[in-house]
């Protein structure tokens, strides 16, 4: 009886375990880049990407890309709020943003495997022409192959990468706060279509 009993309590130990094991492997680096260039703790990116994204750092300094230039008329203003109709992290679609910058560029999905190792990164949303390595004037093609000079995530920087979309757009910076209470203060990047206006 006895050990039966000493069975059943490593049994569920063992369970306890296991599930602990399996949330925590979710996390990542929780911290998400720490280097204050992109978006601070959270989530995986959802819509579209694939691998595991929660090494992305929502949260920034402000600091833009050398050369990207500020729109001059953008759908939304610095100040304004909107809603993001398509998040890049759990918690944020669907949140309203306030407006922290509006910039005129190309954007890109990328693939890539991070420097750190570890999986493939498919499909990332997203990264602006100017952080693209020796970028000229005329914006890349889907599939060229570059490197990528943006920390958005852990071994992001300094990544061979392929451009799997490309698109010219207004793209936006924004603070929010997330489902969870967590604030995210200049979250690169929000593209125009991904907005939708605050009543």
């Amino acid at each position: 009886m006895r050990t039966s009993k000493k069975f059943a309590i490593w049994l569920v130990s063992l369970a306890a375990a296991i599930t602990l094991t399996a949330c925590g492997g979710n996390d990542g680096n929780a911290g998400q880049e720490g280097t204050g260039t992109e978006e601070s703790t959270t989530n995986n990116e959802s819509s579209g990407h694939s691998g595991d994204h929660s090494s992305m750092d929502h949260s920034g300094s402000g600091e833009v890309p050398e050369g990207i230039k500020e729109a001059e008329n953008p759908k939304y203003e610095v100040g304004s709020q909107a809603y993001i109709t398509e998040g890049h992290m759990d918690g944020m679609e669907g949140d309203e943003a306030t407006i922290t910058g509006a910039y005129d560029t190309t954007v890109y999905t990328v693939s890539y495997t991070p420097t750190t190792g570890g999986k493939k990164i498919e499909n990332h949303k997203w990264v602006v022409h100017e952080e693209i390595a020796d970028a000229k004037e005329v914006p890349f093609k889907e599939g060229a192959e570059v490197k990528i000079n943006a920390s958005h995530m852990e071994g992001m920087d300094g990544a061979a990468a392929v451009i799997d979309s490309v698109q010219k757009t207004t793209v936006y910076t924004v603070d929010f706060t997330t489902a969870d209470g967590q604030e995210v203060k200049n979250h690169m990047w929000v593209t125009e279509n991904e907005l939708s206006p605050s009543e």
